[in-house]
């Protein structure tokens, strides 16, 4: 089936809440290796993301212990003082380094 969604690929440090929150609601318990798509980029380098569609866009968020463990603790109310296209809300867990 051919859709006609404008295709983004997401990085960890682009994420927004509402990206984040779709990616929550879709993926309750997390994501596993079911549910991440493996394909080549531009540079011909292994990008693995998994996927969320919004009425418009299908994001490829690229998965990261940094993503996992920012959808284990998600809490709406952490950004409710965000718009929610706002990328710089989210930031990466203190313990966690690329």
């Amino acid at each position: 089936m051919k859709d006609n969604l404008k295709r983004v690929i997401v990085d960890f440090k682009k994420l927004t809440p509402e990206i984040l929150a779709l990616l929550v609601e879709r993926y309750p318990d997390g994501y596993d290796d079911a549910h991440i798509i493996s394909f080549k980029n531009a540079k011909n380098e292994l990008v693995e993301a998994v996927e969320v569609t919004t009425m418009d866009t299908k994001y490829l968020v690229k998965v990261s212990t940094k993503l996992a463990v920012t959808m284990e603790n998600y809490d709406e109310d952490d950004y409710e003082d965000f718009e929610g296209d706002d990328p710089e809300a989210i930031q990466p867990p203190d313990d966690l380094e690329d």
